[in-house]
């Protein structure tokens, strides 16, 4: 049997990131209406071998929202708060944080290497000229901090694996443990098919759930033999 209770919320780091990631989200939509300039060619994260990639963006881009699309950061931070509180109360602040933050990184990294398949085993964009490869190279880039959700929504699932969890958008609850492998396959599925005219990035997401699965067994191999 599970053990979960509502427990009474400790979650300073929950709090600090949801400031952090709305501000982010309200300094972006400003200065892109008086001043034109989209904040995310400077902290969005770039194709490695693109002319506008900088390392510190593997975490930046974890802060950076759509401002023109508010559900885009209205999901991802109800995602935060919802699965966030309670890992952090389960963990502590230190623990969580750092969770949160490697799922965010892995994410990205796994985007790179997504990015690095298409980019170098499509023949049409092989075929490209030298000039019209590198625009698309350096055009290439992933925002928001859907990768490092989708860990916290991994480490629940794991943790409080039979706990039903019910959405406005599906009817009937669903076991922690079943949703985190539905959208597992669903990101999978997504990722695979690559859609015309879907931006999401969905290796990203693959990436959060492969890293907190990770990071988790690792924790747990520590617990065994120690």
């Amino acid at each position: 049997m599970d053990y979960y209770q509502r427990p009474k919320f400790n979650s300073p780091v929950v709090r600090n990131l949801l400031i952090a990631n709305f501000a982010m989200y309200a300094l972006s939509y400003l200065v892109r209406k008086s001043q034109g300039f989209d904040l995310d060619s400077v902290l969005g994260l770039f194709y490695y071998k693109s002319a506008n990639f900088k390392p510190h963006q593997f975490i930046t881009f974890l802060f950076m929202h759509d401002p023109n699309n508010i559900l885009h950061i209205a999901f991802n931070m109800w995602g935060l708060w919802i699965f966030g509180k309670i890992l952090e109360t389960h963990w502590g602040s230190k623990k969580f944080f750092t969770y949160y933050m490697i799922c965010g990184i892995g994410s990205g990294m796994t985007q790179q290497l997504a990015w690095y398949y298409m980019l170098h085993g499509d023949n049409q964009i092989m075929a490209l000229q030298p000039d019209q490869y590198q625009f698309v190279i350096d055009h290439v880039s992933a925002i928001g901090a859907s990768g490092a959700i989708f860990g916290l929504l991994l480490a629940f699932g794991m943790i409080f694996p039979n706990v039903p969890l019910q959405f406005i958008f599906v009817p009937i609850p669903i076991k922690a443990k079943y949703l985190v492998i539905g959208y597992g396959l669903y990101e999978l599925f997504g990722g695979i098919t690559n859609s015309s005219g879907d931006n999401v990035a969905h290796f990203a997401h693959i990436g959060g759930l492969i890293t907190g699965f990770i990071i988790i067994m690792i924790w747990k191999r520590k617990q065994v033999f120690h």
